[in-house]
């Protein structure tokens, strides 16, 4: 193995698997079909919503301790751990690990979240229906699917916006909430630098009125409660026509997608997640100008990424997120997909869900809507790095009933990343726990 598909191994998927050659080029990997959907099915959102439904009804009819509530709570706190299992079985049984990490990347773009973890893996379910499908297709597919997506919805309270001018509007009193408004042009497209004013961010609320989440957890278009009226967002105007439609937000969601700032914005943002902090300015010129002649295929600006010089090169100066160090930990002791869709809700809570609050990236509970930190300082920290490190001392000898031979270990996890000062340290550690651990805890090996 040579340095150069280390650092593609490290920078583009999870690092090196104990027992299998580097993955395929980046490139390559984004070809076929995602098989670890289908492999690894998860819940729908409609699904979780009308259990949760029969849970809130059992809980005003019977009380909080009564069997059924009891029964019917577990089962959501159930599918909360099963999605994350999924998630970490997912990106080590995939033979695509770039694909899984694209998945993360735009997961994290179009961030949702849940105050309730009996509804938490409703945020797995947005992941699944609206992102992964989309993550080599076009993006303008993606937004409207990542948008009009009941959790989003739900998430940054959209069904709460009332057209004020709208029949509902008037007789209730009801108003407008520009939350979705305002992060899909900041956020989501044009950017924070993006050229648009307040002026854009309320007609883009008035469009989005009428979006609710109906009975059944769907998405539908109530007219009663849309604004009526024409609204011009960054000089196109939509609407008008005497009725409220969906498509009127379909098609300002499209020319949102195809926006030069959008371009900009998100090909920075690619750049900055998997090359650098600080990612190279003729790189992002050089997404850009694939992004905008292929009109936002993601496939084709992935690959580029993937296969600039830029992104080739040495050194890697970005820092694993804890979820990634976990996943590329386990990669590298051999733990498989199966074996994680086989552990017990202790097992999970043990080696993923507690270790992850500890170094300050709780699953599926980002901050706010802008996501996960992108900065190396924002995970590299005494907390964090003092509870990666007892991690790495300690749950590999749960992980594994035989740790590897850890001057091995080294080779095994880094290949050629590993550095002599590294192997010298790994060599006088007197238990294998301890040299597994210390490979672990490298800056080598949390650097992608």
């Amino acid at each position: 193995m040579n340095q150069s598909d280390a650092i593609l191994a490290q920078r583009f998927g999870f690092g090196l698997r104990m027992g299998h050659p580097p993955p395929a080029a980046p490139a390559a990997q984004l070809d076929g079909p995602d098989s670890m959907a289908a492999r690894y099915p998860g819940d729908s959102v409609a699904d979780l919503l009308t259990r949760h439904l029969a849970f809130r009804q059992s809980r005003r009819a019977h009380g909080p301790e009564h069997p059924e509530t009891e029964t019917l709570r577990r089962n959501l706190i159930e599918a909360d751990t099963a999605a994350v299992q999924r998630g970490i079985a997912r990106a080590l049984a995939s033979p695509a690990p770039f694909r899984e990490r694209l998945v993360q990347f735009w997961a994290n773009h179009f961030t949702t979240r849940t105050n309730a973890r009996i509804l938490r893996a409703t945020v797995s379910a947005h992941v699944d229906q609206a992102i992964r499908p989309h993550v080599t297709g076009r993006f303008a597919p993606m937004l409207r699917a990542a948008i009009l997506h009941p959790a989003m919805l739900r998430f940054l309270d959209q069904p709460r916006s009332v057209g004020p001018g709208s029949p509902f509007g008037q007789r209730r009193g009801r108003g407008l909430n520009e939350n979705l408004a305002r992060e899909v042009l900041e956020l989501h497209t044009l950017g924070v630098q993006g050229g648009y004013g307040q002026g854009d961010v309320r007609a883009m609320a008035l469009l989005l009125t009428g979006l609710v989440v109906d009975a059944d957890g769907q998405t539908a278009f109530a007219h009663n409660r849309a604004e009526p009226g024409r609204f011009a967002i960054l000089g196109r105007h939509y609407g008008g026509d005497g009725r409220p439609r969906l498509a009127d937000i379909e098609a300002a969601l499209d020319d949102l997608a195809a926006h030069p700032d959008t371009a900009r914005h998100l090909c920075t943002k690619l750049a900055a997640h998997f090359v650098a902090d600080d990612p190279p300015a003729d790189l992002v010129a050089d997404l850009v100008s694939i992004w905008q002649a292929s009109d936002g295929d993601l496939r084709a600006v992935s690959a580029a990424l993937a296969d600039h010089p830029r992104a080739q090169a040495a050194p890697l100066t970005k820092a694993r997120r804890p979820l990634d160090f976990l996943i590329a930990a386990m990669a590298a002791l051999g733990v498989t997909g199966r074996e994680v869709m086989g552990w017990q809700q202790g097992m999970v809570r043990r080696v993923v869900v507690h270790p992850l609050i500890a170094m300050g990236q709780p699953w599926a509970e980002p901050r706010g809507p802008d996501g996960w930190a992108e900065g190396f300082d924002a995970w590299i920290t005494p907390q964090g790095l003092a509870a990666r490190i007892d991690w790495a001392m300690t749950a590999p000898a749960r992980l594994r009933p035989v740790l590897p031979d850890a001057r091995a270990f080294v080779d095994h996890a880094l290949g050629p990343l590993g550095d002599d000062h590294l192997r010298r340290l790994v060599a006088g550690a007197e238990l294998q726990a301890e040299g597994v651990g210390l490979v672990l805890a490298a800056p080598a090996f949390n650097r992608r």
